[in-house]
């Protein structure tokens, strides 16, 4: 897999890339990132990337002329190149999304930075990705973030994709609560179960335990994700302990 950043900020790249489970897959070459700065393509002495918008308003935009240069250098050499432009109108980043993007080959995130890039450069683009409903001061931050996302999910990126598979939003839940040694600590013990070596009641105990912390948490989830007989009879078991417990309290 290979990632492309084109930016007004290559440096912003430089330490993030180099550490922790991604550094090392790059060093074994599981993956490539390569940065293209925009300002490379600009034109006259200084390298002029933003101007005025059009019709008035505050701030600046950025040109299209030197992004839209390096997106036809960067297709010259990679003609497959999925090319996403990273802005708040795109479609919201998650597990799903990263999974799919996974499937690609080659993949190119153009960082905006100012109020916003001419939008003719959208002509020349594959997809719109926004990491969620807030504002950054760049796409960079996004970048590392979604890049990060995908690279954990290319094979051998991470030590064993039993992991990988079993993370939260991997299955359609939050995932399970995790504990180590010690098995007791200030008096707060780990759960008995995961100390009995019985690994069918385990991985059952932990399935519901996901369930569980979803539907407390985040239950928009549970109605997108995949659940057997076990979990609906689980859930609805939860459910009708939550409604006896609350007319209880309200009779």
């Amino acid at each position: 897999m290979i990632f492309t950043i084109l930016t007004l900020f290559p440096e912003f790249f430089e330490s993030p890339f180099k550490t922790s489970i991604i550094g090392r897959a790059l060093k074994q070459k599981k993956i490539e990132i390569e940065i293209i700065n925009i300002r490379d393509f600009a034109e006259g002495k200084h390298r002029v990337t933003d101007d005025e918008p059009y019709g008035g308003g505050v701030g600046m935009v950025m040109k299209p002329e030197p992004i839209i240069k390096a997106i036809k250098y960067l297709k010259t050499k990679a003609p497959s190149a999925w090319i996403t432009m990273l802005s708040p109108q795109g479609r919201v980043f998650n597990q799903q999304v990263a999974f799919e993007l996974s499937q690609k080959g080659h993949l190119a995130f153009i960082c905006g930075h100012y109020e916003g890039i001419d939008e003719r450069v959208r002509l020349f683009v594959d997809d719109d990705i926004s990491l969620g409903d807030f504002i950054l001061t760049g796409g960079e931050p996004a970048a590392i973030c979604i890049v990060d996302a995908i690279a954990r999910l290319i094979p051998g990126v991470v030590g064993k994709q039993e992991s990988v598979e079993e993370e939260s939003f991997s299955q359609g839940t939050l995932e399970y609560p995790h504990y180590t040694r010690p098995a007791v600590y200030e008096g707060y013990k780990v759960p008995e179960i995961l100390l009995s070596g019985h690994h069918q009641n385990i991985a059952r105990w932990r399935r519901q335990q996901a369930l569980l912390r979803t539907l407390i948490l985040r239950p928009n989830l549970l109605a997108k994700g995949e659940l057997c007989d076990d979990d609906a009879a689980f859930l609805k078991e939860i459910c009708q302990k939550l409604d006896a417990l609350f007319f209880k309290k309200h009779d």
